[in-house]
């Protein structure tokens, strides 16, 4: 795959947790009732003031990194084979780690299955996670000097 492939891809991984983050904040700022209550957005790891602002961030990088693919050149198309080892390992260990939750959860609070409290956040973690291994995948599958 090319580039402008992998930034395509992590465009939409980009949308979806932009998604999320727009729902969340429709529900914590306009309480919408068409949405799933708050409860089932957030994890409570970190109070949603600081919460929010963190996503943004994120969002931002998601967008630069998605654009400098899609154009083919900046910052985030020159890293190349050890980054791409250090995001293959940081993904592996954030995807394990959300699916080991996911388990767990279902393990310990059966009627949270399978789209209960609690699974939108997970379900986001995925997404980012994914977002890390397509990254970590196209470092690693780059050409020398290209």
């Amino acid at each position: 795959m090319r580039g402008r492939t992998y930034g395509v891809i992590l465009s939409i991984l980009a949308g979806l947790f932009l998604a999320r983050v727009a729902g969340q904040a429709l529900v914590a700022l306009l309480d919408l009732r068409w949405l799933p209550p708050m409860a089932e957005w957030y994890s409570g790891l970190l109070p949603y003031p600081l919460l929010l602002p963190v996503q943004l961030a994120i969002l931002l990088a998601q967008g630069r990194i998605s654009l400098d693919l899609l154009r083919g050149h900046g910052a985030f198309v020159r890293p190349g084979r050890p980054t791409g080892h250090v995001l293959l390992v940081l993904g592996l260990l954030y995807l394990a780690g959300m699916l080991l939750r996911y388990a767990l959860t279902m393990t310990w609070y059966p009627e949270r299955r399978w789209l209960g409290t609690g699974t939108i956040p997970t379900a986001f973690h995925v997404v980012l996670a994914l977002y890390v291994l397509t990254l970590a995948r196209f470092y690693l599958g780059r050409e020398a000097g290209r």
